[in-house]
């Protein structure tokens, strides 16, 4: 069976992209794995499927999964490149689009530059739904790695984050640390591992181990969670751009005091690399 497909990425942070509307895509685990295979397929971070609205008011059903194989509820960057795509193969000419996700409903708008403005809706702080195992109810909280104790703000942007502010960003232990955060016992379905450092109230640096991707080059979500836990620490004002090994974002939250239900608005670029077809047949 072959599958046309287009390549994209948002900051670097890279997908396959499926039209699910005009072919069947009925993917499985080993299948994704193989596909986001940088090696021996075509190689991604996430794989993202366009599907036919099933909520009156929405104009697509939006579904991510990781290079693992796992499906997950949220993928910022793979949000901005879903607009790009649907306006680009010609499903849609609406510039604001709203779009069916596991986590949700996202509204999406495409700007005249070329970037997208993503609502990612409101921050969810609340230990039981992000989910985190807290052990003090504080904002933010010490965990245990590996022996060491690392404070951490849990903050779920549609997926779950544990964001840590980190003197240098290209210091930081992500690619050694990072794992077990992921699978840290209080993160019952594993979460994001953002490393924060603070350029000026305005300006950070991140890096992101993305669950069931590893490091990756941007992280949307990891992005305005890490904008949300520097704003209430006190250490950043919105907006603030935000720059990631793959390009810059710019997230704007207004949240602060009691006042914590704002929206997340994330604006960044969205680029298709090239379109292809990829035989299923013949993924080894």
């Amino acid at each position: 069976m072959k599958l046309k497909f287009s390549k994209m990425h948002g900051a670097g942070n890279d997908f396959v992209v499926f039209d699910g509307m005009r072919q069947q895509v009925d993917l499985n685990a080993e299948q994704i794995r193989r596909i986001a295979d940088r090696h021996r397929g075509v190689g991604c971070d996430q794989l993202l499927v366009v599907e036919t609205a099933r909520i009156a008011g929405t104009d697509f059903r939006y579904r991510i999964f990781n290079a693992d194989g796992g499906e997950v509820e949220q993928c910022g960057n793979g949000a901005r490149c879903f607009v790009r795509f649907v306006r680009d193969q010609g499903l849609t000419d609406k510039r604001d689009i709203r779009v069916e996700t596991l986590a949700g409903l996202i509204d999406l708008t495409a700007t005249d530059d070329g970037a997208v403005t993503v609502n990612m809706g409101p921050p969810v702080f609340n230990p039981e739904l992000i989910p985190f195992l807290a052990k003090t109810g504080a904002p933010d909280e010490e965990i245990d790695v590996a022996g060491s104790k690392v404070l951490i703000t849990a903050i779920s942007m549609g997926n779950p984050h544990a964001v840590q502010v980190v003197p240098d960003v290209e210091a930081a232990p992500v690619l050694t640390q990072g794992p077990l955060i992921e699978n840290h016992i209080q993160f019952p379905r594993r979460a994001n591992a953002g490393y924060l450092q603070v350029i000026d109230r305005g300006y950070i640096k991140l890096r992101v181990w993305e669950r069931g991707a590893g490091e990756t080059l941007a992280c949307g979500t990891g992005a305005c969670a890490a904008v949300v836990a520097g704003i209430r620490r006190g250490l950043l004002d919105s907006p603030v751009r935000v720059a990631t090994r793959g390009g810059e974002l710019s997230i704007r939250w207004d949240g602060s005091g009691n006042d914590l239900n704002c929206e997340v608005w994330m604006t960044g670029p969205a680029v298709t690399v090239f379109e292809g077809e990829i035989d299923l047949a013949r993924l080894g």
